[in-house]
């Protein structure tokens, strides 16, 4: 199954130089880590409090330990290991042919699998500052604690660096994502259904030869594929060959 498809894929990714991954949720889901669009996704259950208003700023100012609890227990599975597909990015980058990734995701798996060069538009939750003094605190730290973390230098309220709703994000990384894909001579699109903005815009910028989507649901908006492939995507990149 999916054997025309694979070759295709295949062949461009061996004439390509500069490959740029654009991923979301759905590269995770294969590590357990649930996605939040999906039937059965996170914007799919029922909480007190919807996961669109808990991942706000305003949210997570005025209810933070309610945040906390949302956030720890859906957000924060740090036992998830790298899947197929974050490895053979990794294996792509460290051969030279792919440059980038540029991730919506906030796992950390990506540099897990070995990646070096991951633009995260959303954040990470492996990185955690104290709102008053910015003392740095890891994902273990915050998973750990009771309540509502606190800074153990001053007591401040300490925040993951995560882009929540309400939030801009950060113009430095931007600005490498863009910069990456507009370099890029294939785009691979990858798990995500893009329909969150500003980031699913950022592949307006690829001008390149080859551009692949893989995605097990249609995307969001229409993009001018010259590969579509209606899969997981672990399983399609774990058959091809890095060469």
């Amino acid at each position: 199954m999916y054997e025309h498809e694979v070759e295709q894929l295949q062949k461009m990714i061996d004439e390509s130089a500069r490959i740029v991954f654009f991923g979301g949720a759905g590269v995770s889901t294969e590590s357990g880590i649930p996605d939040f669009r999906s039937a059965d996704g996170i914007y799919h259950q029922s909480y007190q409090y919807s996961p669109e208003q808990v991942v706000s700023h305003s949210f997570f100012i005025q209810h933070t330990e309610a945040f906390y609890d949302f956030y720890r227990e859906k957000m924060m599975l740090l036992d998830a290991k790298p899947n197929a597909a974050h490895k053979k990015l990794a294996e792509l980058e460290r051969a030279e042919k792919l440059t980038a990734v540029v991730t919506q995701n906030i796992d950390g798996l990506h540099q897990a699998a070995g990646s070096k060069c991951v633009y995260e538009l959303h954040g990470s939750i492996m990185r955690n500052y104290c709102m008053d003094c910015h003392t740095f605190y890891d994902a273990a730290y915050v998973k750990h604690s009771e309540g509502i973390p606190r800074c153990k230098k001053c007591g401040g309220i300490i925040k993951p660096d995560v882009v929540l709703y309400e939030e801009g994000l950060d113009g430095e990384t931007i600005k490498g994502a863009v910069n990456a894909i507009r370099n890029a001579d294939m785009l691979i699109i990858g798990g995500t259904s893009l329909v969150v903005y500003p980031a699913a815009g950022f592949i307006d910028y690829f001008h390149g030869k080859n551009l692949a989507v893989i995605n097990k649901s249609e995307t969001g908006r229409a993009v001018r594929a010259n590969l579509t492939v209606a899969a997981p995507i672990g399983e399609i990149l774990s058959r091809v060959a890095v060469r």
